[in-house]
């Protein structure tokens, strides 16, 4: 039966008919859902170690952890723009990103910051044009700049927030440990002789040969210096040590 043959191959062959849509996990119905946290600004500074980039400072809402992310400065600007609620004089590509979904009616829904690989943040914009709710992949950066022109909430999950973030408390305890100790120092110099004022020394960069201590100490000085940047990586190591 050559007519059955030929409609056979052509189902079955790659190179006939129109290829099938490629299959997305996400829009299966056997999703697990992930606990949310939401997530608010802070504050944004320039990055000490990294020229042209700043440091923007998520913090847990109702909550002791912090998230530092590195971004763009151009990202920054976008960002600090809408937080100070400036317009400028011709519309940013951010700005143009609103403009054009609200003319297809396209709203966002939230923004999530949902992996972190290899240093590397990733985040969701989750998105509605009233009959479905899709996403696009987005760097953190553009998500929360994008996110803040919508008024949504930014959110991510408590494997980021766990691998990334920075509890107050913690470093609350550190610092109070490293007060001790430099009252024990005093204490036993000699106490004839005035003491002269000593300038709080800069926290250094973590390196294999510093101890523990020493780097929980490191961690209150960039805490209380607000270098997120700096406790981030010095967090990192003392993560490595442990595990």
């Amino acid at each position: 039966m050559p007519g059955l043959f030929f409609i056979c191959t052509y189902i079955l062959s790659p190179g006939f008919g129109p290829a099938p849509p490629p299959f997305r996990f996400q829009d299966t119905q056997f999703l697990i859902p992930l606990k949310k946290i939401q997530l608010e600004i802070l504050g944004l500074s320039s990055s000490q170690s990294q020229s042209g980039s700043f440091a923007l400072i998520l913090g847990e809402k109702g909550g002791n952890r912090r998230l530092p992310i590195i971004i763009g400065m151009f990202e920054a600007q976008s960002i600090a723009i809408q937080i100070e609620k400036i317009s400028p004089n011709r519309p940013l590509t951010h700005d143009l990103f609103k403009s054009f979904a609200e003319h297809v009616h396209v709203v966002i829904l939230e923004v999530v910051i949902s992996d972190l690989k290899e240093g590397v943040f990733y985040s969701r914009i989750v998105c509605s044009d009233g009959a479905t709710t899709f996403d696009i992949d987005a760097r953190p950066s553009d998500a929360i700049a994008i996110g803040l022109r919508f008024g949504v909430p930014i959110y991510t999950v408590e494997g980021v927030l766990s691998e990334a973030g920075i509890i107050l408390s913690d470093l609350d305890e550190a610092e109070s440990e490293a007060e001790e100790d430099e009252d024990d120092e005093d204490d036993d110099n000699d106490t004839d002789s005035p003491r002269s004022s000593r300038a709080q020394p800069e926290p250094r960069e973590p390196s294999g040969q510093v101890s523990l201590d020493e780097l929980t100490k490191m961690l209150a000085q960039a805490l209380e210096k607000e270098d997120y940047e700096k406790a981030a990586k010095i967090r990192d190591e003392l993560n490595k040590r442990n595990g």
